[in-house]
């Protein structure tokens, strides 16, 4: 058996390679987008399952309420959020089109769709990725490593830098953390 401290060990040496591997060109590119779609009256779309799911939520939060700052609210939208919407969705549509009926309703043209996916291959994501694509809208993926469906879809990709599901999960809240940051910076600054 191992020990809880190699445990510890092991994992923060994870963390110490995906973070000096960490992908921040991409990180910078896709702050950038999001800002531009904000300050033109645009909004955020956001969606994942499990911890993603959260993680699109929590994204939601720090853009409509505040991150690091006092400022006016700015619109994004968990697809995850709404226990009505969901649940009649997926019984009436089935659970693969959950979100992508959702980008059919409320996504435009010059909005943002970020779809959280550690294997980028989910298949309710990839669909609404699609839906993105089609009506218009930007598409950002925020994946693991490996290749995936998610990427023959999006305009830019935040791939974390590890093959470990939580550490892919905790990349992708660290860069959305940083994202925050740069768009209040960016925007109100």
């Amino acid at each position: 058996m191992i020990s809880n401290e190699e445990k510890i060990k092991t994992a923060l040496d994870g963390h110490k390679k995906a973070l000096e591997d960490f992908p921040v060109k991409d990180v910078q590119k896709i702050a950038e987008t999001i800002a531009s779609a904000l300050k033109n009256g645009n909004k955020l779309l956001i969606c994942g399952n499990g911890g993603s799911c959260s993680d699109s939520q929590h994204f939601a939060g720090e853009i409509v309420g505040r991150f690091q700052m006092e400022r006016p609210g700015l619109p994004a939208i968990a697809l995850t959020a709404d226990s009505a919407v969901m649940t009649c969705l997926g019984n009436d549509y089935g659970y693969e089109m959950a979100f992508a009926r959702q980008v059919q309703a409320l996504g435009n043209k010059g909005d943002v769709f970020v779809g959280i996916s550690t294997s980028g291959n989910s298949a309710n994501v990839v669909k609404a990725a699609e839906s993105a694509r089609e009506k218009g809208l930007t598409v950002i993926a925020f994946t693991g490593m490996k290749d995936a469906k998610l990427h023959q879809i999006c305009d830019l990709a935040f791939r974390s830098p590890s093959a470990v599901t939580a550490t892919i999960q905790e990349m992708h809240i660290t860069a959305i953390h940083i994202i925050c940051g740069i768009i209040e910076n960016m925007l109100f600054c």
